[in-house]
């Protein structure tokens, strides 16, 4: 590739780019407004907003819903993708290729057409407004964030490892859990960031499930973006595009070591 060319291609990759990620600095400025309503530019700057959102306990009791939610559903996406990527990647049996279709479908379905399932099978039971139906809700739609990062970390790992760790007498959950869970433990946790990522950000299954008693941070925006609009919902989406772009980068490093240790342990004699 000439210089001209890579010249162009990053060119064309930093617009792409800017164009992605200038919506979502506009909120920045608009979170520090000394305005009463959102304006851009901002008339003034100010952190009223901030204390705004800190001080209100729907604001904060919507932010400690969202994360009630979303730390079971870490640890139940976590449990079930790790048990079907390894079923999925070792696993020999009948419709395997149709299980791993149905097991990432909600990763290709759209979310409205999710929230609408989840809406009408939950109703039954009573379970809408309340925080076990966002749990189980999002977990349908977490797993299979945990399913690829572990599976792509598992694609990586030499079974010979297990196996000599079995020729050794290891048991085969013993060799599992010593040779193999180690080595796509960063995959795991990877998995698991996504995981949270996804239920804290959710926000078509908690329209139709929270209710009024588990409104969630996402759906407390969106209401307040509904009826009344102030800078407030800036200052709260800031947070949240903080916090989930800390939880990215965490990711991408857990990635990165996964991958040196990958090539460690397959680099290394037998």
């Amino acid at each position: 590739m000439t210089a001209a060319r890579r010249a162009l291609l990053g060119t064309l990759c930093w617009a792409v780019l800017l164009f992605l990620a200038l919506p979502v600095a506009v909120v920045f400025p608009l979170s520090f407004s000394s305005g009463s309503y959102l304006a851009f530019p901002p008339p003034g700057f100010s952190t009223r907003w901030y204390y705004a959102f800190f001080a209100s306990s729907e604001w904060t009791g919507a932010a400690l819903m969202s994360l009630q939610v979303a730390l079971p559903v870490t640890a139940l996406s976590l449990l079930l993708g790790t048990a079907a990527a390894v079923g999925l990647s070792r696993g020999r049996f009948a419709g395997k290729r149709l299980v791993h279709a149905l097991v990432l479908s909600p990763l290709i379905v759209p979310g409205i057409v999710v929230a609408i399932g989840v809406y009408f099978a939950y109703v039954r039971y009573g379970l809408v407004g309340h925080p076990l139906a966002l749990v189980l809700g999002h977990t349908c739609l977490a797993v299979p964030f945990v399913v690829v990062n572990v599976s792509s970390a598992l694609a990586g790992v030499d079974k010979r490892l297990e196996q000599a760790a079995a020729n050794l007498g290891a048991p085969p959950f013993a060799a599992f859990r010593q040779v193999t869970l180690p080595l796509i433990a960063p995959g795991m946790f990877a998995g698991a960031v996504f995981a949270f990522i996804t239920s804290f950000d959710e926000l078509l299954v908690s329209l139709f499930l929270s209710g009024t008693g588990a409104v969630t941070l996402p759906r407390r925006m969106f209401d307040e973006i509904r009826y009344d609009i102030d800078p407030t919902v800036a200052a709260a989406s800031s947070l949240l595009v903080v916090a989930t772009t800390g939880l990215m980068l965490t990711a991408e490093l857990l990635r990165r070591r996964s991958l040196r240790l990958r090539s460690r342990a397959s680099s290394s004699p037998p």
